[in-house]
Formats: C-alpha cells, sequence, structure tokens
C-alpha cells in the first residue's frame, strides 16, 4: 500500500488517482517523457513556422504557383501517410522519433502557411490562449483524476463530434456559409479539442502503456495544435 498523504502535496510518491495499482514513480517519469517529446515537437513547429512566416517567397511560392499547391497537398497529406509506418514501429528506436518528426515538420509547414496570410496580433492573441488554456486544462484534469473523476467516458462523444466537425467542413467547401459559419466552426472545434486535452491527459495519467510514448505524445501535440488553428480561425474571422 502507498502511503497516505495530501493530494495537494504534489509528491512524486502520492498515487495520481483512487485505488492506483502501478508505482506512481514510474508513471510520473512516463508523463514527464511524454511532455518532453511534446516540448520538443512545439519548439519544432514553432520554429518551422516562423521561417515559413518571416520568409515571404515562401509562402509566396505555395499560394502562387502550381508546384507550390501540388508540394501543400503534399505536406498536408503526409502526417497522415506517416501515421501507418508509425503504427508499425512506434516501438522501434530510432525509427519512431524519424517517423515523428517528419509527422511534426510536415505539420509544422502547414501551420506555418496558415499562419502566413495572418495578421501578428492575431497569431499571438491565439498563441497566448492556447497556452492558458492547454496548462489551465493539463492542471484541471490531475486534480480532478486525484479525487477520483475519470473521463474516459467522453472518447466516443469527442469521436462523434470529430465525425461531425469534419462533415462540417466538407459542406463548408462545396456549400460556403460565409464568416458566421467560420466562426461557428472554431468554437465547435475549440470545444472538441479542450475536451481531447482532457480525455487524453486522463489517458496519460491511467491508461496509456509505457511503451505507448510516441502515440501519448502524438495525441497531446494534435490536440495543442488542433486548439491553436481553431482558435486562429475564430480570431482571424472576428479581425
Amino acid at each position: 500500500m502507498y502511503r497516505k498523504i495530501d493530494v495537494e502535496s504534489g509528491s512524486s510518491t502520492a498515487p495520481l488517482y483512487p485505488m492506483m495499482l502501478e508505482s506512481p514513480e514510474l508513471r510520473w517519469a512516463f508523463i514527464r517523457k511524454i511532455y518532453s517529446i511534446v516540448t520538443v515537437q512545439l519548439l519544432l513547429t514553432i520554429a518551422v513556422a516562423a521561417v515559413v512566416v518571416a520568409v515571404e517567397p515562401i509562402s509566396v511560392f505555395f499560394a502562387t504557383t502550381y508546384t507550390g499547391l501540388a508540394l501543400y497537398i503534399v505536406l498536408i497529406i503526409t502526417p497522415f501517410i506517416v501515421l501507418w509506418p508509425l503504427a508499425y514501429h512506434y516501438k522501434r528506436h530510432p525509427v519512431n522519433y524519424f517517423l515523428l518528426a517528419i509527422f511534426t515538420v510536415s505539420l509544422a509547414f502547414a501551420v506555418g502557411l496558415s499562419c502566413a496570410f495572418t495578421s501578428g496580433k492575431v497569431i499571438l492573441e491565439a498563441a497566448i490562449l492556447t497556452a492558458g488554456v492547454v496548462v489551465s486544462l493539463t492542471l484541471y484534469t490531475f486534480w480532478a483524476a486525484r479525487k477520483g473523476h475519470d473521463f474516459g467516458f467522453l472518447g466516443p462523444f469527442l469521436s462523434g463530434a470529430i465525425f461531425v466537425l469534419i462533415l462540417f467542413s466538407v459542406i463548408q467547401i462545396f456549400f460556403p456559409l460565409g464568416q458566421i459559419s467560420v466562426m461557428i466552426y472554431g468554437f465547435l472545434a475549440a470545444i472538441i479539442f479542450c475536451g481531447y486535452i482532457v480525455y487524453d491527459t486522463d489517458n496519460l495519467i491511467k491508461r496509456y502503456s509505457y511503451d505507448d510514448y510516441i502515440w501519448a505524445s502524438v495525441s497531446l501535440y494534435l490536440d495543442i495544435i488542433n486548439l491553436f488553428m481553431a482558435l486562429l480561425t475564430i480570431f482571424r474571422a472576428v479581425d
């Protein structure tokens, strides 16, 4: 039995949730590893996106040439393609990190191109709000887990919500509904990915095995990036 201590103490020897059977020290080490990987991913994304935004010929090339458009499509689908070999090699070091780097860089280019035609004020507002929301929801989820709350039930609802969001996006492509619909889409996406941050953080605390560090990192990284893009959509619509 683990010794009983104050749940607010933050000690690495305290169970992260009631009836925890595994070693808290091992789970905390796993959690630190995940957040270290996600931090590197985010820093790499910021660096690549900053280059795309700062070097104007890059965005002009992608926006005004057929070659650039074709390359942009390749960059968009590359993360989805990389996930396939990553599913088979996520435990194989260093192949898993190499695939994760390709996944992150290609997605970072897409983020950079989205930011290239957006004002710096809007980007900064979205980035600050994203950081605040991610930190707040992460702290809340850890606190709630200590209190015995479980967010595993969110999985089916979030999966259904993502399907609705994708359907909404397809409708927008063929039948544009204007600025109001874009804002509605942004709000829906932001709410959904806030839910995913809570859900994936709860999985990080309770469910991911120690070998799932790549998938856990990908999940949290995508939650953060998609939340940022959703907020960027909202701020861009009202700017």
